[in-house]
């Protein structure tokens, strides 16, 4: 009977079995891995390459595996801690190089990957993926640098483009992403700037960045109260974040500025109310919103004031902050209106009509059209040099005084072109006074008709009408005085 081998297997064997086990078992979980990651379900493929690691923690493959599975989920901050991994453990993995140098090229880290990139081509210098990625790095390095300078020119536009274009390769930059959404904010555009925001505060709530840009949107809305809420919060996740800081104080200086200016004109201190409206435009150019507002408010105390031009290009400037300010076009409307600037006036109430079609709007375009109308006719009352609320008796003395002043007989010894001027203005005063002497042509004359499309004979002789109002016969002569009549001098009637 053949004898056992009772002899206990040494602790060094026994290790030696294990380990290899291990290592079986290891690349079993690597190969579960692989077939997930060809199916796409990465979840499963992280699950069992983190089984690998587990088993066997100094294989920088089963690290370089599960970085690209992270990759695939976008949690490019644990793939470059795995890629990391692999590289120490192994330092010509040139997929490990490749996936670290991808990692920080998604995170906005173009340097360190331009690095990564350096390396894998330094171990095989005609690797076509690495030479591309190295082109990337520095595409998106001159990219940050174009914003950069763009930024400091304010040209906000161009720094949106920049930012798209290193984006392209760099999606999961927050840096990226939070520069681009503060100058969407910046060129008013607040829906993507606070899209973009939201997306990152959703990953990441206590993002200082994303709450200040968010805040910054609401600010710009002239949502003040909400947007120094965000401020404040921003603050207290990184209280030394001086954009945060700086765009708190002019929301809380705007909002006091603005209330103060209000009050002043609510209690008809309009002198106070226009400082204080001036002081509030000076915090901060760039709050579009808000100042397009502050202007329109200075218009109205301006107005007020007798400030009349400067009531207009108050308007103007909020029109061109905010084309769509509603209350603006009809402020300067107004103020057109009061200079007798009808066809400005007309243009505008255009505007808003085709903006809001209400009766009132309807109203106010209707009564600029009519006064354009008769801007566009002879002025009567300015012929006589009276105001259009002119009593009977303010329009008679009108006429007598400027009848004399024009009568050609006055003017007989000057030259034959300022005979035939004075007699253009006397005829002209003539007709003036016939029409706003006369309550039926008056009352049609002032509402817009035209007087001789509604049959009104509008031929007129001036010495009739100057003989009749004098009440004299036939002729009539200029003779020197230095005390009668009008400007000096009296007439007679022959």
């Amino acid at each position: 009977m053949a004898a056992v081998d009772t002899e206990v297997p040494m602790e060094s064997e026994l290790q030696v079995v294990t380990e290899k086990d291990m290592e079986r078992e290891a690349e079993c979980f690597k190969e579960q891995g692989n077939a997930f990651y060809n199916k796409k379900d990465y979840y499963e493929a992280f699950n069992y390459y983190t089984k690998a690691i587990d088993a066997c923690p100094k294989n920088a493959s089963y690290y370089g595996n599960r970085a690209a599975t992270l990759m695939m989920l976008n949690r490019y901050r644990e793939a470059l801690e795995d890629s990391q991994q692999a590289v120490r453990l192994d330092d010509c993995f040139m997929k490990g190089h490749l996936r670290e140098g991808k990692c920080h090229l998604s995170l906005g880290n173009a340097m360190a990957a331009s690095r990564c990139f350096q390396k894998v081509l330094q171990l095989e210098p005609d690797n076509g993926q690495a030479q591309q990625e190295h082109k990337n790095a520095e595409a998106v390095l001159q990219y940050e640098k174009m914003a950069e300078l763009d930024f400091e020119k304010r040209d906000f536009r161009k720094v949106v483009y920049c930012m798209d274009r290193a984006l392209e390769f760099a999606s999961a930059c927050h840096r990226f992403k939070i520069l681009k959404a503060e100058c969407l904010a910046l060129i008013g555009r607040y829906p993507e700037a606070q899209s973009v925001a939201s997306d990152i505060l959703r990953v990441d709530s206590t993002n200082a960045d994303a709450l200040y840009v968010r805040g910054l949107c609401l600010y710009y809305e002239d949502c003040i109260d909400k947007a120094v809420q965000f401020f404040v919060q921003a603050l207290r996740m990184a209280p030394d974040h001086k954009k945060a800081r700086l765009a708190c104080r002019n929301a809380k200086a705007l909002k006091a500025k603005k209330e103060e200016g209000n009050q002043a004109f609510k209690e008809g201190n309009y002198e106070s109310a226009y400082e204080l409206y001036s002081e509030a435009l000076t915090i901060d150019s760039n709050n579009i919103k808000t100042n397009a507002k502050l202007y329109c408010n200075r218009a109205t105390v301006g107005s007020k004031l007798k400030k009349i031009e400067q009531a207009i290009e108050d308007c103007t400037n909020a029109i061109k902050l905010d084309e769509t300010y509603i209350k603006a076009y009809l402020r300067r409307a107004q103020c057109y209106m009061d200079t007798e600037s009808y066809e400005e006036a007309v243009r505008d109430y255009e505007k808003v009509y085709q903006t809001e079609k209400t009766k009132e709007h309807k109203h106010l375009l209707k009564n600029a059209q009519l006064e354009l109308k008769k801007s566009k006719r002879k002025d009567y009352y300015k012929v006589l040099g009276v105001g259009k609320n002119a009593t009977e008796d303010e329009i008679k003395k009108a006429y007598r005084k400027r009848a004399l002043m024009h009568h050609p007989d006055r003017h007989s010894a000057a030259t034959p072109e300022v005979q035939k001027e004075e007699e253009k203005k006397f005829k002209e005063v003539g007709e003036a006074f016939t029409v706003l002497s006369d309550p039926k042509k008056k009352s049609r004359y002032d509402s817009g008709h035209d007087l001789e499309d509604d049959g009104i004979n509008m031929d007129f002789d001036a010495n009739n009408i100057f003989r009749a109002f004098f009440g004299g016969p036939g002729g009539f002569s200029f003779e020197g005085s230095s005390s009668s009549g009008p400007g000096n001098f009296f007439f007679q009637f022959g």
